[in-house]
């Protein structure tokens, strides 16, 4: 069993950076990194687009809970998809295990972000809107987040040095 909280976990909507801001923090706390979208993709051998087109939403959203159910390693951050906390159990296993640290981004910047939503991989219902989905993820993000930084305006380095200082400052719900 992996040692409690030793991981820091990213949450938020897509386009809020956890793929960059991951590795980079990985790289300055000197832990490695893991992306959990990208072992869905190898596991199971297609992109997460595919899997929504041919299986729906719903078949992602159960791969992804298998997925954190079945990590288990320590010293690693973690950089979940968006729809992870729609997975209490999911969730709360990563809980036990990392901190998990939310980062929020407003919904233009997201928008922006988000040039291609057609093939991007988002797991969402039929028809609806980013905006939508930003407004039904929010509660969950802040529900399970120890730590909430808000990212708006800020480049990867910045955002990786307000993590650190929240984490060292150890405020289980501290924001930034």
């Amino acid at each position: 069993m992996a040692a409690p909280r030793s991981n820091i976990v990213l949450i938020g909507m897509p386009g809020s950076g956890k793929s960059t801001v991951g590795p980079k923090l990985a790289e300055q706390l000197s832990l490695k990194y893991l992306d959990t979208d990208l072992l869905i993709t190898v596991q199971e051998g297609r992109e997460l687009q595919s899997i929504v087109d041919a299986d729906g939403y719903l078949e992602l959203r159960r791969l992804e809970e298998r997925t954190l159910l079945e990590l288990d390693c320590e010293h690693h951050v973690i950089a979940t998809g968006g729809s992870a906390v729609y997975s209490d159990a999911g969730m709360t296993h990563l809980r036990q295990r990392a901190a998990v640290v939310f980062l929020d981004v407003d919904l233009e910047t997201l928008t922006r972000r988000i040039d291609d939503e057609e093939h991007r991989g988002l797991v969402r219902r039929p028809g609806q809107t980013i905006a939508e989905l930003y407004a039904e993820r929010l509660p969950l993000y802040r529900r399970y987040a120890d730590l909430r930084v808000v990212c708006t305006g800020l480049g990867a380095d910045e955002v990786c040095t307000l993590i650190r200082a929240g984490l060292a400052r150890d405020g289980s719900r501290a924001e930034l």
